[in-house]
């Protein structure tokens, strides 16, 4: 009697004490979305080196492709050293409505949970680094070839701060943008959009090519940046899929409709270029891919398979004439089509976001009470405020750091190439 006494009263006690909500066990990390995430920070790792490094490499001379892969290499370093020592607590700490606090300088004071997700905070704090490195490795395309290594690395690491740090704050860090109801799943604005901005300006204040339009020869080697944009397109999955912050429904759409995307503006691109010059080229296809994938990206968790596919397409075909019209119009040497392709695909992107998040679209559907207008209104505020923020602190950190080194070699080292004039190295030896 005694013993069964003994079980129903611990029995009892373990009932009473697992009912209790003060003892209730605290929220853990997921290990299944903790996983995803790290394997999405790889991939979007992956998409800076060896990804775009490789995809900017083929599209410039011999002599300059080393230069390239080293600018990729440098900001990689630059980026990740600053984003720890205070870029992550400046985005992602604090309430504010312009930047956050230091409290997590160094990455000190990381929570077990990151609030509002079920990711350890070192997991998130990783995540959120792959997107600041790849971010002003983006802005090197448009000023290959002539631009002076100390100027990248200095305003790399100074524009990180001062443009893409404010910027993720006030969309994904609970600033300003946000609490107007400003939505970007993964950069069309925070990414595309001042990367693009910035590297028009840049293009435009370090001067053209020698030579460009008329003397300029074709990419050293279009299968390097097939082989780039290959790896891109893998690796979007992390930057698009991963953005959901958890292995879920979510991700699952973003990772789907950013393939759809990605082969409709490549499917798009090779059928403007079709028709215009009779011949579908390995370049044209790839950068239709790549214009697809910015495209769908800040509404890669919001919108359908079908809409993505109108998306690509409409991404490949604006970002096509777009590029047409910035080289031969306007004159202006963005020589990999920085802006064309990412600034304008993330723009139009964050636009069309209004209108295909209704649910007759397949869409997740607005916010109560808000309209498409609406919707549209904020969109378009947050892409004009971060160009103008984007244009305008370029020219002064231009400006600036000309007075402290040149933002582009001489015409000799410019002729011999940036491997050997800034490098002291060669990416090809050459025989005869």
């Amino acid at each position: 009697m005694l013993s069964l006494s003994t079980r129903g009263l611990s029995g009892l006690a373990l009932l009473v004490l697992s009912a209790t909500p003060s003892l209730a066990a605290a929220p853990t990390p997921d290990s299944g979305s903790t996983a995803w995430i790290l394997t999405a920070s790889a991939l979007v790792l992956f998409m800076t080196l060896p990804g775009l490094a490789l995809f900017y490499g083929g599209l410039v001379h011999a002599r300059n492709v080393l230069s390239v892969l080293m600018q990729c290499f440098a900001i990689c370093c630059i980026a990740s050293v600053l984003w720890a020592i205070c870029g992550y607590s400046l985005v992602f700490d604090g309430d504010g409505a312009l930047i956050g606090t230091l409290h997590k300088a160094f990455l000190a004071h990381l929570e077990p949970l990151r609030t509002g997700t079920l990711l350890p905070e070192p997991v998130f704090a990783l995540y959120q680094m792959t997107f600041a490195v790849i971010t002003p490795a983006l802005i090197i395309g448009a000023i290959p070839e002539r631009v002076a290594f100390p100027f990248v690395a200095l305003f790399s690491a100074l524009w990180l701060l001062l443009v893409y740090v404010p910027v993720a704050h006030w969309i994904w860090g609970g600033g300003w943008l946000a609490a107007l109801g400003t939505l970007d799943f993964a950069g069309g604005v925070v990414v595309h959009t001042t990367a693009g901005i910035s590297a028009l300006l840049l293009a435009i204040l370090v001067g053209r090519r020698r030579g460009f339009p008329t003397t300029l020869t074709p990419p050293h080697s279009p299968g390097m940046t097939m082989m780039g944009a290959g790896m891109l397109w893998v690796g979007w999955f992390g930057f698009n899929g991963g953005s959901a912050l958890a292995a879920d429904a979510s991700a699952a759409n973003a990772i789907l409709v950013t393939h759809l995307s990605a082969a409709a503006g490549a499917m798009a691109w090779t059928a403007a270029e079709w028709v215009k010059i009779r011949k579908p080229t390995s370049i044209g296809i790839v950068t239709g891919c790549v214009a697809g994938l910015a495209t769908i990206t800040p509404g890669a968790g919001y919108v359908s398979p079908a809409a993505s596919l109108l998306i690509g397409a409409a991404g490949g075909l604006v970002c096509f004439f777009v590029t047409l019209y910035v080289k031969h119009r306007l004159v202006i040497d963005d020589s990999l089509d920085v802006f064309a392709v990412h600034g304008v695909g993330g723009i139009l992107g964050s636009l069309l976001l209004a209108v295909f998040l209704l649910p007759d679209l397949g869409g997740v559907g607005l916010s109560e009470g808000r309209t498409v207008l609406g919707q549209l209104a904020v969109q378009a505020l947050a892409v004009g405020v971060t160009a103008l923020w984007s244009g305008l602190l370029t020219f002064g950190l231009a400006r600036l750091l000309g007075v402290v080194t040149p933002l582009r070699v001489d015409q000799e080292a410019e002729h011999d190439g940036l491997d050997l004039a800034s490098h002291g190295e060669r990416a090809y030896e050459y025989t005869t």
